[in-house]
């Protein structure tokens, strides 16, 4: 897909599906100058009864009256001094829409921002383009349930001058696209060996170094939690090492991104049960969103230097699966016992952390991770839950959320309830009690990074899939995450 930017308006674009946007309580299109066509689509928006909503659209055919054959009028919902998110969303079913009518060819009208509110605008347009336009058709072998792809969009406003914020949409919607394809795909395909080449490849496109260890290092570095998780598969852990390093200057920041690979998660011994497995391909969305965040950092000129971990490991039930009861050592010297072995992210998590603070010794430290239903529980379904006790990075994330379009929650972290991690016969348990689930794995992870050091945990699980078709995704994997990290490391 192509996206090109330019200064005509609507009614000169040629397309095979125009596209414009109002307001709630618009009577008219916003940014179109050409009068007659702004009166046609206003009189269509009032015999269809178009009131500017968010799920409101128009259609209008043209009659080959004008170089685009098919117009749409797409609602914002209520009208905002920060659009962005609310376009983002437009744009996104305009391209599943466009789908519809099986067009290859989308024109974007955008509403007449000023100032910096203009080069937002025209992001989050981009953004949401790409997004909506996404399919996950691989293995469709009949033609007619393939929809047509978009090939080309032409983003439209005032005065041009879109091309850079545009490209960083461009950007951004392709990443998170690449996300959602790992997501997608079936985890026979995608296994701890798969994941680690694919980063391999992604990382040599986007100049980033790119280091994979296998079993037998990992366990003479010590991750033998990590380890000890994939002891059920025929498939072999790996551990996927990406760095990024500005080269213009020496960087200020060194950032560790830590990302949960799970690339199937069976529950162990503790067995999922059927319908809870059907979707358990999806944690490993965590290691997804960090390597396709990794991806954009050259093309924004990221003055950070960057780390990311990704914890590739399946948790299977074979002869030699770790057991509850178990007590397993750790990379920081820690021993833990196994309450629960559908409880395994922690245990990937905390030996990457470990190893991560101590080899690269970061400034900061995120990690990204479906791990807790209670966090869904908590949250529903489209929020991802912020764990931090650093005031300055749980507020830089929250504003790079916001940017994203992303939803972010902050949750306590109190230590109050460690003494339930803290019992038995280990150092500490990966579960406690029923209460506090998605607390008390954060409060797990972080008993291995020191306590001064800038670390905050994303709990993505309930954003990270879709159960049902959204505005902006099919149903499936999202790429929760991948916004948000960058945004936050343009800023770095």
């Amino acid at each position: 897909m192509r996206i090109r930017t330019s200064g005509k308006d609507l009614a000169e674009l040629a397309s095979e599906l125009a596209v414009c946007f109002a307001w709630e309580g618009d009577k008219f299109p916003r940014g179109i100058d050409d009068a007659a066509l702004r009166g046609e689509l206003a009189a269509q928006m009032k015999i269809e009864g178009f009131t500017g909503r968010a799920t409101d659209k128009v259609v209008w055919n043209a009659d080959g009256r004008y170089a685009s054959r098919r117009f749409l009028v797409v609602g914002l919902g209520p009208a905002s001094p920060t659009c962005a998110d609310a376009l983002r969303l437009g744009c996104a079913r305009a391209a599943r829409t466009a789908a519809g009518f099986s067009a290859k060819a989308l024109a974007l009208r955008l509403p007449a921002a000023k100032g910096p509110a203009a080069s937002e605008e025209a992001r989050a347009a981009a953004e949401g383009a790409v997004l909506g336009a996404y399919q996950f058709d691989r293995y469709l072998t009949d033609p007619s349930r393939r929809q047509v792809r978009l090939r080309r969009i032409e983003l439209s406003r005032r005065g041009g001058g879109l091309e850079e914020a545009a490209g960083l949409g461009e950007l951004g919607g392709h990443a998170v696209c690449l996300a959602r394809d790992l997501v997608n795909e079936a985890p026979s395909r995608l296994t701890p060996t798969a994941f680690a080449r694919r980063a391999a490849r992604e990382a040599k496109s986007a100049g980033l170094s790119c280091q994979v260890l296998g079993p037998a290092p990992l366990s003479r570095l010590g991750l033998s939690a990590l380890v000890a998780v994939g002891r059920g598969s025929t498939e072999p852990p790996r551990v996927v090492h990406l760095a990024y390093r500005p080269s213009r200057r020496k960087a200020k920041q060194r950032i560790l991104l830590v990302g949960k690979g799970v690339t199937f998660d069976s529950g162990g011994l503790n067995l999922k049960t059927g319908g809870s497995m059907l979707t358990m391909k999806m944690d490993m969305a965590g290691a997804a969103a960090v390597l396709a965040g990794m991806t954009t950092l050259a093309r924004t000129r990221c003055s950070a230097e960057v780390h990311g971990l990704l914890g590739l490991v399946e948790n299977m039930t074979g002869g030699a699966a770790y057991k509850p009861g178990d007590i397993l050592d750790t990379h920081a010297g820690k021993t833990v016992e196994v309450g629960n072995t559908d409880a395994e992210g922690r245990l990937v998590l905390c030996d990457l952390l470990s190893y991560g603070a101590r080899k690269i010794r970061p400034t900061q430290v995120v990690d990204l991770a479906t791990l807790t239903g209670a966090c869904v529980v908590a949250l529903g379904a489209r929020v991802a839950g912020l764990f931090t006790r650093h005031d300055g990075l749980r507020d830089e994330l929250l504003a790079a959320g916001r940017l994203a379009g992303e939803k972010l929650w902050p949750m306590p972290l109190h230590d109050d309830y460690l003494p339930l991690l803290r019992k038995g016969p280990a150092d500490l348990c990966n579960v406690s009690g029923r209460w506090g689930g998605a607390i008390m794995a954060a409060l797990f992870l972080g008993e291995f990074l020191p306590r001064e050091l800038p670390w905050a945990h994303l709990d993505i699980a309930g954003p990270a899939f879709a159960e049902e078709d959204l505005p902006e995704s099919p149903a499936g994997g999202t790429g929760a995450g991948v916004l948000t990290l960058m945004r936050w490391l343009e800023g770095a």
